[in-house]
C-alpha cells in the first residue's frame, strides 16, 4: 500500500511520539520481600490487606517424603491500593496464581511470593487469591518448623514463623482468619485438622477419601494443624457438652486411654480458673515423632508419643504439661499475641496454670516453684532479655526464641502481679482478659492497662520494671528472696519449657 505524503508525515510523528513515551516509562521495580515490622520477625506478615478466610486443600500420596499437591484460596480485603500482593511462602513449587478470577504474574523474593494482578486492587475491594502449589515436607536445608514427619505420616508444627513453609499465607498472628481444610488421603489413612468435621468424607481415587474441617473461631496461621497417619479418632464429651476428639496411633489406643480420659476434668479445672472454654472443640494429637516440644495447635494440641510412654516421667508432670497446652487455648489461641514480643502473655500464663494445676493436684507448691524461678531470673534475663522485650532468636534456630525467661520467667511476673494487687483482683483480671479479648490479637499494653483498671491505680511503674528491666525487681511480700545473678543457671528452667 502507498501512503500520501501527509499520511506518511503523520505516521512518522506518531511513531516518534510512541518511541518517546516508551523511553520514559520506567521498568517495573523488582519484587521485594515485605513485612509488618515485627521486632523479632521483621519480614513476617505483609501490609495492605486483611485476610478473612483460608480454604486449603492438600492431597497426600502416602509418602511423607514427597511433596503434597495443594490449593490455597485466600479471601481478604485490601486495606490500601495494591499493585502487588505479597504472601509469605517458601517451601513449594507454585504452578499458578489467580487474583479476583484473573491470572496473575508471580515471582519470589526472600521467603515471599510476590503476586502482580492484572489490575490494581483498590482499598476496600475484595481480594480473592488462588494459589496452586506443592507443599514440601522434606526440605533439603533441614527442619525449621512446618511439616513434621511422623512414623506413619505428617503433622504440623508452625510456631513461630513456619506456616508459610506449608502454605501461602499472611504469616503473623496479628492477622487471624477462619480456616477450612480439605485433606485427601489414601485408603487406610486418617486425616484430621483444626476445628470441626464438615459433612461426610468424600470418596477419592484409589479408594481414598477427602475430609473437610472448618474452624468456627478465627485462628493465627502459626496454630494451624493438619495431620495424616494410620490413626484412630477417639471421641468423648467434655463440660457443657463440648465435643472432644483425640487422634492417636491406632496401635496405642488402649495404652493412651488413661491419659486421654483426664482431659474433661482438666477442662473443668481450667474453667473454674478463667471461665468457659473459648473454642468449638478440643483434643490431643499424639504424634509418633521426636520433636522436643508439645504445641498448642488450636483445638487439637500436638504431643509427642514419648511424653505418655516414658516410664520415668511422673504422672503429675505429664498432666501438668497437658494442662500447659490446654491453657494455651485461652492464652495464645483465643487471645493471640499482636507481636511476637507479646509472647510472654502466652507462655507465662500457660506455665502459670501448669504450675497451679500441679499445686492443686500433686501438692507441688506454686510458691516454691516461683521462688526457684526468682533465684534464676536474672540469669534468664541476661540470656534472653526481659520477658516483654525478648532477644531475637538465633539465625536459623527460630525455636531458640522459647527460652526459660518466657516460661517460668514470665510466670514469675504473674506471681509478682498477684502479690501486688491481691488474689481477688488477679482472678478478676484473668477472667476479663480472656473474655474481653476473645478471638482477637492483643498486646502487652492491653494487659497492663486492664490490670491498672482492675487494681484501681496506675501500675505502669510496676510493669516497666518487671517486664522490661534487665534485673529482676524485689518480689512484693518476699523481701528475703534473692537472685543468683547473671553468671549462673542461665540454661535451666524451674519447670519444663517443653510446651511451646
Amino acid at each position: 500500500m502507498l501512503l500520501t505524503s501527509r499520511r506518511l508525515r503523520a505516521a512518522l510523528l506518531a511513531a516518534a511520539s510512541a518511541t518517546l513515551v516508551a523511553a520514559t516509562v520506567p521498568a517495573p521495580a523488582p519484587p521485594v520481600a515485605l513485612g509488618i515490622g515485627d521486632p523479632l520477625f521483621p519480614h513476617l506478615g505483609n501490609p495492605g490487606y486483611d485476610v478473612r478466610k483460608y480454604d486449603i486443600s492438600f492431597t497426600y500420596s502416602g509418602s511423607n517424603s514427597k511433596p503434597l499437591d495443594a490449593v490455597t484460596k485466600i479471601d481478604a480485603v485490601a486495606t490500601e491500593r495494591l499493585d502487588r500482593v505479597n504472601l509469605d511462602f517458601s517451601r513449594g513449587t507454585v504452578e499458578s496464581v489467580e487474583v479476583n478470577g484473573g491470572r496473575a504474574a508471580f515471582a519470589t523474593a526472600g521467603e515471599d511470593l510476590v503476586v502482580t494482578p492484572e489490575e490494581p486492587v483498590h482499598e476496600g475491594w475484595p481480594l480473592r487469591i488462588t494459589v496452586r502449589h506443592t507443599s514440601d515436607p522434606s526440605p533439603k536445608e533441614g527442619p525449621d518448623g512446618g511439616w513434621v514427619r511422623t512414623r506413619d505420616g505428617l503433622a504440623m508444627a508452625n510456631q513461630a514463623d513456619a506456616a508459610h513453609r506449608v502454605f501461602p499465607c499472611n504469616d503473623h498472628p496479628a492477622d487471624k482468619a477462619f480456616f477450612t481444610f480439605r485433606v485427601t488421603v489414601p485408603k487406610g489413612m486418617t486425616a484430621v485438622a483444626n476445628g470441626l468435621s464438615v459433612g461426610e468424607a468424600e470418596k477419592a481415587a484409589g479408594g481414598g477419601a477427602t475430609r473437610a474441617f472448618r474452624t468456627t473461631h478465627p485462628m493465627a496461621t502459626e496454630l494451624a494443624q493438619v495431620s495424616v497417619g494410620r490413626s484412630t479418632v477417639v471421641r468423648r464429651q467434655g463440660p457443657n457438652g463440648l465435643p472432644l476428639r483425640d487422634v492417636v496411633p491406632t496401635a496405642d489406643r488402649a495404652r493412651l486411654e488413661p491419659w486421654l480420659k483426664k482431659t474433661p476434668g482438666q477442662i473443668e479445672w481450667m474453667e473454674r480458673q478463667v471461665g468457659r472454654y473459648p473454642l468449638e472443640t478440643y483434643g490431643l494429637l499424639v504424634a509418633d515423632a521426636e520433636t522436643g516440644f508439645e504445641l498448642e495447635t488450636q483445638t487439637l494440641s500436638l504431643f509427642e508419643r514419648a511424653l505418655f510412654t516414658r516410664s520415668e516421667l511422673p504422672a503429675w508432670y505429664v498432666e501438668s504439661i497437658m494442662v500447659h497446652e490446654l491453657a494455651h487455648q485461652w492464652f495464645g489461641d483465643s487471645v493471640s499475641p499482636r507481636s511476637w514480643s507479646d509472647l510472654w502473655l502466652n507462655e507465662g500464663h500457660a506455665t502459670w496454670y501448669e504450675a497451679k494445676y500441679a499445686e492443686d493436684h500433686a501438692k507441688r507448691p506454686l510458691e516454691a516453684r516461683m521462688r526457684q524461678a526468682y533465684t534464676q531470673s536474672d540469669a534468664w534475663r541476661a540470656q534472653g532479655g526481659p520477658p516483654a522485650a525478648p532477644r531475637s532468636p538465633a539465625p536459623g534456630k527460630k525455636i531458640s526464641l522459647f527460652r526459660p525467661v518466657v516460661y517460668d520467667g514470665s510466670a514469675l511476673v504473674l506471681y509478682a502481679l498477684r502479690q501486688e494487687i491481691g488474689k481477688d483482683a488477679f482472678g478478676q483480671l484473668e477472667r476479663r482478659w480472656v473474655s474481653e479479648h476473645r478471638d482477637t490479637s492483643a498486646t502487652t499494653g492491653d494487659f497492663t492497662h486492664l490490670a491498672s483498671e482492675i487494681a484501681g491505680r496506675d501500675l505502669s511503674a510496676f510493669f516497666k520494671e518487671w517486664l522490661y528491666g534487665k534485673k529482676t525487681p524485689a518480689m512484693p511480700g518476699h523481701p528475703d528472696w534473692r537472685t543468683e545473678g547473671a553468671g549462673k543457671s542461665a540454661g535451666k528452667s524451674a519447670g519444663k519449657p517443653a510446651g511451646k
